[in-house]
């Protein structure tokens, strides 16, 4: 196999991979009570500085489209799981921040959903296997200066165990 085919076969199996574990957690996601895609919302702000970003920060952040990200956080705000403040910095800026009630509503399927995510990827895989897979995985990013960063040591800190 050449270098290229190569890597095109390991693209296209991470690729199929990842696409595969998201349609079961998704389908498997443990609430009515928010989406998938809200919940990844208020996941990456669980990991900013005082459960804050600007909202032009959280759309980098998630795989959704800008106007797609603005209806999710007025959903959000609707339902009182986050704020929206002008940014103080910056007054063509907006500030989002997850509420006291958005964060319990986020620790409380977090705890289910990180079951699903343990089950599904501990049954593929050993520990050894998960671990040589976040190694690689962080590696492919850190070779990507646009892709996101782990979170923080300590994310698991303020996230349930």
């Amino acid at each position: 196999m050449t270098d290229r085919e190569l890597a095109v076969t390991a693209w296209e199996s991470l690729f199929r991979a990842q696409v595969g574990v998201i349609r079961v957690l998704a389908s498997e996601f443990p609430t009515r009570t928010m989406s998938l895609n809200e919940y990844d919302v208020l996941f990456n702000l669980s990991l900013q500085p005082e459960h804050r970003a600007r909202l032009r920060d959280i759309n980098q952040l998630v795989l959704l489209s800008q106007p797609s990200v603005s209806r999710l956080i007025d959903r959000l705000v609707a339902r009182g799981f986050v704020s929206k403040h002008p940014d103080p910095t910056d007054k063509r800026g907006t500030i989002v921040a997850i509420t006291d009630a958005g964060f319990a509503q986020y620790r409380d399927v977090a705890r289910l959903h990180m079951g699903t995510i343990t089950d599904l990827m501990g049954s593929a895989l050993s520990d050894a296997e998960l671990r040589q897979l976040a190694t690689l995985t962080a590696k492919l990013r850190g070779s990507n200066p646009d892709s996101q960063p782990d979170p923080p040591d300590d994310w698991l800190r303020d996230n349930p165990e």
